[in-house]
């Protein structure tokens, strides 16, 4: 399982998640992230939302209800043996 740090805006506070899928819809990519590689944590959707000429990703929680259940469909599908909870 891929780890990833993510910086905060500040630049001084940083923290770590485990990727457990990703997968871009209508050209937007989302990646499923959890806090925990071992036991069960919690997960988040997080999209890019970076210009695709910048050399880094910027992400942001997915919070709209519409756009999360529609990823965490697909999501669920990729990976069947977890299960998803809103």
């Amino acid at each position: 399982m891929e780890k990833i740090k993510f910086m905060f805006d500040d630049g001084e506070q940083s923290v770590e998640f485990f990727v457990l899928e990703e997968t871009k819809i209508n050209g937007v990519s989302y990646i499923l992230v959890t806090d925990s590689e071992d036991e069960d944590g919690e997960c988040m959707i997080l999209k890019d939302t970076s210009a695709p000429e910048e050399k880094e990703s910027v992400y942001q929680v997915v919070d709209d209800d519409v756009e999360l259940g529609a990823v965490s469909k697909v999501f669920g599908e990729l990976l069947e043996d977890i299960e998803i909870e809103m």
